[in-house]
């Protein structure tokens, strides 16, 4: 098991994960831990990119991965509206 750690955070925050984990039936911990382990970083998310390109058929371009760019920005801004 790794060693305890603290993160700094505001109150709302804090409140926000609990309510969250609560619902989950889970702890804090164990949500950050699921939220950090679902995220990809940059370079998994060009990583995926690139292999999905390539099970198309599709050569990987700036302009493929542009237009992939913009229909995820696209997506997120959806995301974002719908969570208000």
């Amino acid at each position: 098991m790794s060693k305890p750690t603290s993160i700094k955070t505001s109150e709302a925050v804090r409140d926000r994960l609990r309510a969250l984990a609560d619902e989950r039936g889970t702890t804090i911990t164990e949500l950050l831990e699921e939220l950090a382990t679902r995220e990809l970083t940059a370079a998994e998310r060009e990583q995926r990119a690139i292999e999905a390109a390539r099970e198309l058929g599709i050569e990987y371009t700036e302009q493929v991965e542009q237009a992939g760019q913009d229909a995820w920005a696209k997506i997120r801004a959806h995301q974002g509206s719908a969570a208000a």
